[in-house]
């Protein structure tokens, strides 16, 4: 434990963002993780309607800074292309 106050701040401060950006990471995956269920499923015109809120939990991932913006790029280039095949 840190003796000095702004240390002692410091640290509660990137508990409440780790916090914070570990249930932005898990919604992004739980969103992805339900649209390779409907592909996979045969669910297709469901998977259709589900792609841009999925594209949007991504971006949005990507805009707190929680995963780096290629990585969202790469990320819905994948699902479309699982969605295309």
């Amino acid at each position: 434990m840190p003796n000095i106050q702004s240390a002692v701040k410091r640290m509660r401060q990137n508990e409440v963002r780790r916090m914070r950006n570990r249930s932005r990471l898990s919604e992004m995956r739980t969103a992805i993780k339900k649209f390779r269920r409907l592909v996979e499923g045969g669910q297709l015109d469901e998977a259709r309607a589900a792609l841009p809120s999925v594209y949007s939990v991504i971006d949005k991932t990507a805009q707190h800074g929680v995963i780096h913006r290629n990585t969202a790029a790469r990320s819905k280039s994948r699902l479309s292309k699982h969605l295309a095949t």
